[in-house]
């Protein structure tokens, strides 16, 4: 049995199943771990859901920001934006399912045999793995609860903005879900900055990757992360005992699957049109790192 981390794919349905028979994946034997991010932005949203989904127990999937906000415009709280592609997917006749099965997804997850960890975006430094899961498990758990409505409601913002494990209610909830689904960039002391998006290189100079924090707790365990597609070495290489494999499919660069069941990993990509042209704050200093992005 085979086992692949597949990075974000926002609604690239084709490239997806393109990419799946490249790498001869066999859904009757062979695992599959989503970094988040399944749907928006690109063309084909409902037909991805609506595979991923139909994997059943062959797939692991942990939620990317995109996904939460599709579950925020699904229960009214949020408007669609200009540029979202999931009227399909609010429109078809299985989009109750659909959400319920979203929003009873993992927000981390965490294979012991494998000492392997997969999110969407980042890890505050201060947390462990074993203390992050116990929190991805707090949101987990009113995500799967009839509260989950009020989530949607506070979970946008960027306050708090520094973690204190005495925070209660949506803002501890608030402050676990950016971590885990926004997060980029941290100072040393761990504050996060969330509105810093681009490349490395465009940041602040107080500014660091959040994997590269000075004592994260987290150094020594193996983490797969998506969510940065302008990250050079994004579906390339690893960088102090973290993989990411947001490879920028959506913007024309590459999906990425990483195989993970053996070692050492094996990257696997296709080359994609890319359904969306960047935005150009993500282009400043990475067009000489990557050609694309």
């Amino acid at each position: 049995m085979a086992t692949y981390a597949i990075g974000d794919v926002q609604g690239c349905y084709d490239e997806l199943k393109a990419l799946l028979s490249q790498i001869k994946f066999n859904s009757d034997r062979d695992q599959l771990w989503f970094c988040g991010d399944l749907v928006n932005r690109g063309p084909k949203s409902l037909k991805t859901l609506r595979y991923i989904k139909a994997l059943e127990g062959n797939a692991i999937t942990v939620l990317g920001n995109h996904d939460l906000h599709l579950l925020a415009t699904a229960y009214d709280h949020k408007k669609p934006g200009k540029k979202d592609t999931l009227d399909p997917i609010l429109q078809a006749d299985d989009s109750d399912q659909l959400m319920n099965w979203l929003r009873h997804q993992h927000m981390m997850f965490h294979d012991k045999d494998k000492n392997l960890t997969i999110l969407h975006a980042g890890l505050h430094p201060e947390w462990s793995i074993k203390q992050a899961l116990k929190l991805a498990g707090e949101v987990e758990e009113v995500l799967r609860s009839e509260h989950h409505i009020n989530f949607y409601k506070h979970m946008y913002g960027d306050k708090p903005y520094i973690w204190d494990n005495t925070l209660t209610g949506w803002q501890r909830y608030r402050f676990i879900t950016n971590m885990l689904t926004r997060l980029r960039y941290c100072d040393s002391s761990g504050k996060p900055a969330l509105g810093a998006k681009g490349a490395p290189g465009t940041q602040a100079n107080h500014l660091h990757p959040w994997y590269e924090t000075p004592n994260r707790k987290s150094q020594n365990d193996t983490i797969i992360f998506g969510h940065w597609s302008t990250l050079p070495h994004a579906g390339q290489s690893s960088i102090n005992n973290t993989y990411a494999i947001d490879s920028g499919c959506l913007w024309g660069g590459k999906l990425t699957a990483l195989r993970i069941d053996e070692r050492p990993f094996q990257y696997t990509q296709l080359p994609c049109p890319g359904a969306q042209k960047p935005p150009s704050k993500y282009l400043k200093k990475a067009k000489s790192k990557k050609k694309s992005i």
